[in-house]
């Protein structure tokens, strides 16, 4: 046997010898996200695996992608809505509602939060994207990664890879995007308000919410009902006070596990035919328009509140309005304290910030019932 002719085989069957530039390109963006996640502390749960399904993405000759290889049967898990709604399972067994029902006023700063949706779209739109990726792209304004991949699957699966990345980056830079804009928005005096404590919420309106809340936004959107239905579910799991095990999965070792299978296979998408493109680098720019929009919608509508109020709301946490829970909140509260070290904010704040989680799901279901 010629040994030459082996060697050759062998090098040629390598993923070395199928590399491309921008299989490389992507290499290190891959490394770039687990960096940040590793060394930065952003997002890690989420950055860690989507940064490594890049890298696995990336690599030449592995079939990962292909039909049969794994990440194609974790892959069905998003592709088929299954993963991003068991996200909101726990998510919801996560998520204390008691603040938005002590102050129902508050939903209008989540609502408020929603303007960088369609502040993007529009943008998008004006870029060249279909309608119905423009919709896509600015669900990214939201900062909910589930609801942005559940939207996009169904509206511009081919743009799920930089859409996902845009939507989850941004969710873990809230500490850097937010506070300037803040300060930009709102005076020092309006940062200074203390707020007065919140009233003392009942377990039967603990139990009733979510209950209600899923059946009413359900017959308004049915399209939603999946995300809105388990997030409701697993806040019922947490407050009816007689399913812990239930409870206790749903907020540990189900939502671990399906962020593991979510992220990697959505990191699987960024192959280098797929997201080196202009049309990601538009996407990322719109996402960060996005977010910044929702950021100073949420605030404007805190002004107009305080204003409204005589001076006794704080507009600061109007910026938690965006769905990032709880970062967002308690982004709220280390600017509020910066300026008076006795200010209490952060659960004044969750009461926009969960509902901005739902808020967004309303968006989405809209943009899903007028363009699908």
């Amino acid at each position: 046997m010629d040994l030459g002719r082996v060697f050759a085989t062998l090098a040629g069957s390598t993923g070395l010898s199928q590399l491309t530039a921008g299989n490389v390109v992507m290499l290190c963006v891959g490394f770039a996200l687990l960096y940040l996640a590793i060394k930065k502390g952003f997002e890690p749960l989420l950055l860690l695996p989507i940064g490594f399904g890049c890298v696995l993405a990336n690599l030449p000759a592995t079939g990962i992608m292909d039909p049969g290889g794994l990440m194609k049967f974790l892959y069905f898990g998003v592709e088929h809505e299954i993963f991003p709604p068991l996200i909101f399972l726990g998510v919801g067994a996560m998520t204390d509602f008691g603040p938005l029902i002590a102050n129902p006023w508050t939903m209008l700063m989540g609502a408020g939060a929603q303007l960088g949706i369609f502040i993007a779209m529009t943008g998008a739109k004006l870029l060249g994207f279909t309608l119905k990726e423009a919709g896509s792209i600015g669900i990214i304004g939201g900062a909910d990664g589930p609801t942005a991949i559940y939207v996009t699957v169904k509206m511009a699966p081919h743009l799920l890879g930089p859409i996902a990345v845009a939507a989850y980056s941004y969710m873990s830079l809230v500490p850097l995007i937010q506070p300037p804009i803040m300060y930009a928005l709102t005076t020092k005096a309006e940062r200074q308000i203390v707020m007065k404590q919140l009233r003392a919420v009942s377990k039967t309106e603990k139990i009733l919410f979510p209950i209600v809340t899923a059946v009413i936004v359900s017959l308004l959107l049915p399209m939603i009902a999946p995300l809105v239905g388990m997030l409701m579910l697993g806040n019922l799991f947490r407050e009816a006070g007689v399913v812990d095990r239930l409870w206790k999965t749903s907020q540990n070792e189900l939502i671990n596990i399906v962020t593991i299978f979510l992220a990697t296979s959505v990191g699987s998408t960024m192959s280098a035919d797929s997201f080196l493109t202009l049309k990601t680098i538009e996407i990322i720019c719109l996402g960060l328009v996005a977010f910044a929009g929702g950021t100073a919608g949420g605030l404007w509508v805190g002004k107009l509140m305080n204003w409204l109020s005589g001076g006794k709301i704080n507009p600061l946490i109007g910026s938690a309005g965006v769905s990032a829970v709880p970062m967002a909140a308690r982004v709220s509260q280390v600017v509020g304290q910066r300026e008076n070290p006795g200010n209490f904010l952060l659960m004044h704040a969750m009461g926009p910030n969960v509902a901005g989680v739902i808020g967004t799901a309303v968006a989405a279901g809209c943009m899903l019932a007028l363009l699908m």
